[in-house]
């Protein structure tokens, strides 16, 4: 569905990512992790194509990132990025809809499908009743469930999130990573979630991938990433690995 090969990307002549190598396959979900400044939006950012790479390629179904308009990727690719303010008066719904333009809609001629997508996506984040409220009106929480909303009407095949939880309660946390989750696994569709939640993380994606300096460090299954010794290189702290008795999946507490 996706890969990405040897990509570097730079900043004037910073050099952010290199030789970052991985593949995104059908249903699965891949957490970047990280410190602030260890290259993850940018990668997020290359992989939607909105920077360009110095070197490597991104291969989306096989064919060239670059192959594919505009459209095409938004088609493909939804972002569900950190959440900023609104300033501007525009409702609920309507910030909702304009993520169908990819598939055709364009404001204020939307059709059925487009409507009911929309309807279903704000009601799976638990926003049935917040269609005609101002964006800009919203809780920093509220308006990041409807950036997620919006990612999901798209109905695109891989969705993009960095950092979705920020702002969110526990209870919204939980549903967002369980809804990406149920959408992997019932239609077969793909995500890239960055987080700062090593657990996460380890309950809800099937793989890690450990950025340090824009570098992968580590890349697999939580057991073989969320290493003590990894933790303590990366995030430079002490911590104590053990099983969720809930769930059977890793358990990382920092040992202060």
């Amino acid at each position: 569905m996706l890969s990405i090969k040897e990509i570097s990307v730079k900043y004037g002549p910073c050099e952010v990512l290199k030789d970052i190598s991985f593949r995104l396959g059908e249903g699965e979900i891949i957490a970047l992790l990280g410190p602030n400044g260890a290259g993850k939006t940018t990668l997020i950012k290359a992989v939607n194509g909105m920077v360009p790479v110095a070197s490597g390629g991104i291969l989306l179904d096989e064919q060239p990132l670059a192959a594919y308009s505009r459209r095409q990727v938004a088609a493909r690719i939804a972002v569900v990025a950190q959440e900023t303010e609104t300033r501007f008066p525009v409702t609920v719904l309507e910030y909702v809809l304009a993520g169908r333009f990819a598939r055709g809609a364009a404001f204020g001629w939307e059709t059925a499908e487009d409507m009911a997508a929309a309807e279903r996506a704000l009601s799976a984040c638990d926003l049935a009743n917040f269609g005609s409220r101002l964006m800009n009106e919203l809780s920093g929480g509220e308006r990041q469930r409807v950036v997620l909303a919006r990612a999901l009407a798209t109905e695109a095949q891989i969705l993009l999130l960095d950092e979705p939880t920020a702002n969110l309660d526990l209870a919204h946390q939980a549903m967002m990573f369980r809804l990406v989750r149920e959408r992997c696994s019932t239609a077969g569709h793909s995500a890239i979630v960055i987080t700062h939640d090593l657990n996460l993380a380890a309950e809800f994606a099937d793989k890690l991938l450990l950025l340090k300096h824009g570098r992968i460090l580590a890349a697999g299954k939580a057991a073989e990433v969320m290493t003590e010794a990894n933790i303590r290189e990366v995030f430079g702290v002490k911590t104590l690995l053990d099983v969720n008795p809930a769930s059977g999946n890793l358990r990382i507490t920092a040992v202060f």
